[in-house]
């Protein structure tokens, strides 16, 4: 099968790596891709938000498959114009990626659905969400932008000013743009958080290894939040039995509350989980593979992912091999300097082979280009440098040796990705 991956940054790089490993994929094409996933699969400059373009290359590339792996094409329906066209797809239409798409959707469905989930609200106009604000008084609170922000679009507020503020600049000032002309204020959750990404074909949903998120910035989870800034995988907080509680009152319930309301998910649906006191709860849903979890998840799938992503298209899910090995994974995020505000680009980058690997790790790259056989930087996130071991300490050190020999000017990463796992008895 020759497949077209829609995309460009560390989690596409890792699709793209794991399906290189199907004995019936032929041909790998990404568009727009980066450097690394040059030297895997051949890119084209087409955006991956240019609906029509993405499109009109996989018809002229005559694709088997087309894999959709960003939030943004997936709310705009770029697997509803493929579908059309009749290529095989991964990944949700439309009417199933509002789940990610709006998370007034989303929080409306749980709370029809009995999912459990945070307290929330729901409001466009800035004066009655302050109104409420201060009748609730109770901080932190926490301010969603109702669509897509680049995953920035959450405000953790302290206190009532912050929390002002917060509603001011996304329903006022659409700081977010329209994604933020509504926004979702919900009760503050504690306890661990757990990213679950799973497989449906709509019928069953077969979740993945677990993982854990880094978002902070900085060492000790301070500083802004960002996309991530590294993972682990698998998650010790995530126990059997709060495995088997998600299945029953998340997982299964999610899947048949999209079919009930006519918008059956098949794709890769993302849990963002916190197991507070009482029982695991749904944080968010992603309807896409996340970044940077991806890149612990899938070096760890033993099925065939070109076998997977056929089935889930088919229906058939059950019959697919979805294993994973008894190993652990760890991935460390090189950033910009300035990330996740202002950064340089175009920095070049020392210590990889030809094909932008070091021994030891696998390096995804997620903001990089290849210009006269260098790679530069080009992005905020630049890497993610993924390790495997017997457990996840052996992992752990893997990855930060082989961080410890790539460098270019100003690179930023933390020093303690995997430390609070390691620390869980």
């Amino acid at each position: 099968m020759d497949i077209l991956v829609v995309g460009g940054g560390g989690r596409e790089h890792a699709i793209i790596m794991k399906l290189s490993e199907s004995p019936r994929v032929d041909k790998l094409y990404c568009a727009p891709g980066n450097g690394g996933i040059s030297k895997y699969a051949e890119c084209f400059d087409v955006p991956a938000t240019d609906i029509e373009g993405q499109v009109a290359l996989a018809k002229r590339l005559k694709a088997d498959m087309v894999v959709v792996a960003p939030d943004d094409p997936l709310v705009m329906g770029l697997v509803d114009r493929l579908n059309a066209e009749g290529f095989i797809t991964f990944g949700p239409d439309s009417k199933a990626a509002i789940i990610e798409g709006s998370k007034a959707f989303s929080k409306e469905l749980m709370k029809k659905y009995g999912i459990p989930t945070a307290r929330y609200e729901v409001f466009d106009d800035s004066e009655k969400a302050i109104a409420y604000l201060k009748e609730q008084n109770s901080y932190p609170a926490v301010i969603k932008a109702d669509g897509l922000a680049l995953g920035k679009g959450v405000i953790i507020a302290q206190s009532e000013d912050e929390a002002v503020q917060a509603v001011k600049d996304m329903i006022d000032d659409r700081k977010f743009g329209e994604s933020s002309a509504r926004v979702v204020i919900e009760e503050y959750l504690t306890g661990p958080e757990v990213s679950v990404l799973s497989f449906t074909d709509g019928n069953i949903v077969v979740p993945m290894v677990s993982s854990m998120d880094h978002k902070r910035a900085y060492d000790n989870d301070e500083g802004l939040n960002t996309g991530g800034m590294g993972t682990i995988a698998p998650n010790p907080c995530y126990t059997p039995e709060i495995a088997e509680e998600c299945m029953e009152k998340i997982f299964i319930p999610t899947i048949n509350a999209m079919k009930a309301e006519g918008r059956t998910f098949k794709g890769c649906l993302y849990f963002g989980l916190m197991i507070t006191k009482d029982g695991p709860k749904v944080i968010e849903y992603n309807c896409r593979f996340g970044d940077p979890e991806t890149q612990v998840v899938l070096p760890l799938l033993e099925g065939d992912l070109c076998d997977i992503f056929e089935s889930v298209y088919n229906g058939t899910l059950s019959q697919a091999d979805v294993s994973f090995k008894d190993e652990c994974a760890a991935c460390v995020v090189m950033a910009s300097g300035g990330y996740p505000l202002s950064y340089k680009k175009g920095i070049e980058m020392h210590g990889f082979d030809d094909m932008g690997q070091v021994e030891g790790a696998f390096v995804y790259h997620a903001g990089t280009k290849l210009e006269g056989g260098r790679f530069l930087t080009n992005g905020g996130r630049v890497i993610g440098v993924t390790a495997t071991g017997k457990d996840l300490q052996t992992a752990l050190d893997n990855s930060y040796k082989a961080v410890s020999k790539i460098s270019f000017e100003n690179a930023h990463y933390r020093h303690d990705i995997g430390k609070k796992a390691l620390n869980i008895k």
